[in-house]
């Protein structure tokens, strides 16, 4: 059956275009390196009518496909984990026209963020949502995701950004809601529900993105604080005071010493404080002093360091965006991305590493995240086996009132976790809207439901 379908596909997209073997290496093997593949296929069709007529082959000949973007996903979404066809979204990268009077651009879904980043610049204008893999993730991808990252803040998730979408049901029927319309209450709002779908229920091909002012002035501080309650506090405070607030990242001191011996960077503030804080607002204006004044008036920092030229800027930022690289030259990780309440984030962070130290004593546990938005991303390096920390971890984020996933999404890592979670009534729900949109079950088979 895939043979046959590889026949016709290679007629709808062209020899060239449906790759094989080895060339297939860096699509069937995730960024992490614990999720590897296998496929008969790569598959790059170069328009949404080619998507549709390759859905369409695939659907009659029962053959499953993985939509894939900049394959930067952590959960195992987006690779052929049981030999699926990788259906690559790399050659739809069209950039469309600025609408200035909307603040709005269409894109394709193979379009990267930096890419996207860069183009709405030259207008003064921004993408709201911003992350390290901004070079390799794609638009389409980040959407089927709900990507998160450092302004989530003051931006909301990708799910905020997006205004209208293309997509391609698993039936190979083409749906265009690219008007632009920010109100349009006609019923079910498919954008939406395409958010964080992880491409189960259709291929985004476009999407009619919201863009906001590119603020040029930013104002970064690094604040060092004695524990995590005092950072959580900070942070609740610096978001009523500084209304252009974007990132507040909390880093912990093993953490930074890591980032700092890998990458042969001076400790910041002496390197003997437990807890950091690193914050930046964007504003119209130079308003260093006000982030200066407010910083003054927090409880609990014993330190700081404010960021006067960009340089410096930069060298502060590579303490918090350095971590996962650094982390992951120490080993592969085991990665937990996960929310907590605001009042429970302190108390999380010992208790997830005695938790993880109790059934894993070799191993080393590293916490970092969007202490803004309540998000941590829990990395354990030096395991001899992942999976014997999974259940209990993901049972002591929900006996905490928090979610097993932030921003990675569900993909297969998790899927066995979910009812943990979601009740009987939603999942049903989840599985009844799959149905709908892909009835012979062809799109991402092994993602989110647990199979």
């Amino acid at each position: 059956m895939v043979d046959d379908a590889l026949s016709e596909i290679r007629r709808i997209v062209g020899e060239q275009h449906v790759i094989s073997g080895d060339d297939t290496a860096a699509h069937v093997v995730d960024w992490t390196g614990r999720y590897v593949g296998t496929t008969p296929a790569v598959v790059r069709p170069g328009s949404t009518a080619e998507v549709a007529d390759v859905i369409r082959v695939c659907g009659e000949h029962a053959v499953a496909v993985i939509p894939q973007g900049g394959n930067t996903g952590m959960v195992g979404g987006s690779v052929p984990l049981n030999g699926e066809i990788v259906l690559s979204m790399q050659r739809l990268n069209t950039i469309g026209n600025v609408d200035r009077l909307a603040l709005q651009v269409s894109v394709d879904a193979g379009v990267t963020i930096e890419q996207l980043q860069t183009a709405v610049a030259s207008h003064g204008l921004r993408y709201g949502v911003d992350f390290g893999g901004r070079g390799s993730a794609t638009v389409g991808g980040t959407i089927a995701t709900n990507a998160g990252g450092l302004n989530v803040l003051r931006h909301g998730m990708t799910r905020a950004q997006v205004i209208g979408v293309e997509v391609v049901l698993g039936t190979g029927e083409i749906i265009d809601l690219m008007s632009g319309l920010v109100k349009n209450n006609t019923g079910y709002s498919i954008p939406d529900m395409m958010c964080g779908s992880e491409g189960t229920l259709g291929v985004i091909t476009k999407a009619r993105l919201r863009l906001i002012a590119d603020q040029s002035f930013r104002q970064t501080a690094l604040l060092a604080f004695d524990n995590v309650d005092a950072a959580v506090a900070a942070t609740a405070q610096l978001r009523v005071a500084l209304p252009g607030l974007e990132a507040a990242e909390l880093m912990l001191a093993d953490g930074v010493g890591l980032v700092c011996e890998e990458f042969e960077l001076s400790a910041p503030l002496g390197g003997t404080h437990p807890v950091f804080l690193l914050v930046e607002t964007a504003s119209e204006s130079d308003d260093l002093e006000r982030l200066i004044q407010h910083v003054v008036e927090l409880d609990g920092v014993a330190d700081t360091a404010i960021a006067a030229d960009e340089r410096q800027r930069q060298l502060l930022w590579r303490l918090r965006d350095d971590h996962t690289t650094a982390i992951n030259r120490v080993g592969v990780p085991c990665k937990f991305d996960v929310t907590l309440p605001h009042d429970q984030i302190a108390a999380f962070i010992p208790k997830a590493k005695n938790l993880i130290s109790a059934l894993a004593p070799t191993s080393t546990t590293w916490i970092f995240g969007h202490v803004g938005d309540g998000n941590l991303h829990v990395n354990v390096t030096g395991l001899d086996g992942e999976d014997v920390l999974d259940k209990s971890v993901y049972e002591l984020v929900i006996a905490m009132g928090g979610s097993i996933s932030a921003e990675h999404g569900i993909g297969t890592a998790k899927s066995a976790y979910l009812p943990m979670q979601r009740s009987a009534a939603e999942l049903n729900l989840m599985r009844g809207l799959k149905a709908v949109c892909d009835p012979t079950g062809i799109l991402n088979p092994s993602v989110i439901f647990d199979q």
